[in-house]
């Protein structure tokens, strides 16, 4: 036989993807496992022995199917992939979280199963139930609150609430943060198991909490009501309101449940009641709504039963693993709080000495600085008598110019009272030339005047000459020629003489007139002079004055 022949068969594998709230895991799977050995191997992987509130979950054609324990994997509608994925989820809910969670893991899938639904607002939570929970979240994750450690911000990544909350209410990240830490800071001292169990016993007592809804209708042609599922039993919902059934059959109250095609019938225990019928959209969904009515109800008479030696074995050893706990957490605080007070003893301790050193520091310090204040002291001392020779070097000095000052104010007095005197003057000669020059303008205007006379008188004068000859001498006109000796000659040669002798005046006047009008102007230009002078001499004697008042 050879070597070959004697190694045994692998079997023909296929790999899987189970998916939790936290986490993924990959297996290979034989071929002929049916849905319990793969679910068995799960909850082996996990550490779970509440095995009956879970299953594997997958989706196909948008409908979330659970996988069926007694067939084979491969046998069923599952999606073709590879791997193929399975949700490993809470298929069915206790009705009292408290007494039927007995395992730690347990407690923590539900746990983190409820928080997402709370959050996908699959579960509705009213906005004030939502800051409670989610401060029990911060419990589970951060443990004690520390506000040295837990800083204005740590919650920004963690989402605690729902969309809904946060739309509802106009409030900042930093406001709905101060809400939760101050319930946050309350659950001091509670361990994580303790605060996801808290946060379940709040979470079970919601209207939505562990219920699967399904449309139905009581017609074929109609969907128009909600049926739901849960751990208590079978409800009736409207379409639009999911917290109030219309209608509620109890599991110890159902006799039967059974389903043809779409159609499902819910017949009570009381024979006399009416008989429940509907239908639903397909086929498949009356087989799930009958698979999760079959499994609740199970679950709900394995409850009113005396418990297996299973679960009184695993109820003994979660009561001796709490109370084990409660020592260790009781054993953990004690240390905690000795090692508080341990720190705050050498916090103490270390205070006292940071305050003696301090105060070492501070009286080496006052020392240096008095060391520092005497060599300041007697070098001030030395600069203050080299400033009192210096102050009497300049006092002297000080003295000295005074005196000079008082000399120069004297002198400058008497040279301001000599310009005074001056400008007194200067404003005398400036009227006597002001009168002079109103009493030549007066002048010459009654010069100007006569000449203008003059000249008219002279103009008739030569017109009328003018006139006269014309009439006289008519002939002159055409024989400008005359004899000398003609005696009215003589006489028009006396006039004009006279005329020119007149006019000869008249010149030497004006050229008169003129020759003062230029003196005139040279006399102005020259006191105009003499004026610039005396504003000069007394704009620097007052500059003196100044000066010499700056010095006093």
């Amino acid at each position: 036989m050879s070597i070959r022949g004697l190694k045994k068969k692998q079997p023909k594998t296929f790999k899987v993807k189970i998916i939790t709230v936290d986490a993924e895991m990959e297996f290979s799977c034989e071929m002929k496992w049916k849905g319990k050995d793969l679910f068995d191997l799960v909850c082996r992987a996990l550490g779970l022995r509440e095995t009956w509130f879970f299953g594997l979950q997958y989706t196909i054609k948008g409908m979330c199917t659970w996988l069926k324990m007694d067939k084979k994997v491969l046998d069923q509608e599952i999606p073709k992939e590879d791997p193929i994925s399975f949700h490993f989820l809470a298929k069915f809910y206790p009705e009292k979280v408290e007494e039927e969670l007995l395992q730690e893991i347990t407690q923590h899938l539900f746990f983190l199963q409820v928080k997402k639904q709370i959050l996908d607002e699959e579960i509705y939570c009213s906005p004030e139930a939502t800051v409670l929970l989610a401060s029990y979240a911060v419990q589970a994750k951060y443990g004690d609150y520390d506000p040295n450690f837990h800083e204005p911000g740590f919650l920004a990544h963690d989402e605690l609430l729902p969309k809904r909350v946060l739309r509802q209410y106009q409030l900042t990240a930093e406001m709905w943060e101060e809400k939760i830490t101050a319930w946050y800071a309350e659950h001091r001292g509670i361990a994580r198991d303790e605060a996801e169990m808290n946060y379940l016993k709040i979470a079970q007592d919601l209207e939505m909490y562990g219920v699967n809804y399904f449309p139905i209708a009581q017609n074929k042609n109609h969907t128009d009501l909600l049926l739901g599922v849960d751990a208590k039993g079978i409800h009736i919902y409207s379409i639009n309101n999911r917290f109030s059934p219309n209608k509620s059959f109890e599991w110890s109250a159902i006799r039967n449940i059974s389903y043809s095609e779409k159609e499902l019938t819910i017949k009570p225990l009381d024979k006399k009641a009416e008989v429940f019928k509907f239908f639903s959209s397909q086929l498949k969904v009356n087989k799930l709504i009958l698979q999760l009515c079959i499994g609740n109800h199970d679950l709900f008479m394995r409850r009113r039963k005396v418990d297996s030696i299973e679960i009184q074995q695993m109820k003994a050893q979660a009561r001796e693993e709490k109370a084990r706990k409660k020592m260790e957490n009781q054993r953990l605080a004690r240390e905690k709080q000795l090692r508080e007070e341990a720190e705050r003893a050498k916090e103490e301790l270390e205070r006292r000495l940071f305050q003696l050193e301090d105060e070492a520091r501070q009286a080496n310090e006052a020392l240096l600085r008095s060391q520092e204040a005497a060599e300041l002291l007697a070098e001030k001392a030395q600069i203050a008598e080299e400033e009192a020779k210096l102050l009497a070097q300049n006092a002297a000095e000080a003295e000295q110019e005074r005196q000079r000052l008082e000399i120069t104010a004297l002198k400058t007095k008497e040279e301001k009272r000599l310009m005074e005197q001056k400008m007194r003057e200067a404003e005398l000669i400036a009227v006597k030339l002001v009168k002079e020059s109103d009493r030549r303008a007066k002048e010459a205007e009654h010069l100007k005047q006569d000449l203008h006379e003059a000249r008219e008188a002279e103009r008739k004068a030569k017109q009328k000459l003018l006139d006269i000859t014309r009439l006289n001498y008519p002939h002159m006109v055409k024989y400008p020629q005359y004899s000398p000796t003609d005696t009215r000659d003589a006489n028009f040669d006396k006039g004009s003489i006279k005329l020119d002798l007149k006019d000869i005046d008249l010149k030497r006047l004006s050229f008169e007139i003129e020759r003062e009008r230029l003196d005139y102007l040279e006399k102005s230009r020259k006191f105009e002079d003499r004026l610039k002078e005396l504003k000069s001499e007394i704009h620097a004697l007052k500059l003196e004055e100044k000066q010499s008042g700056l010095y006093f």
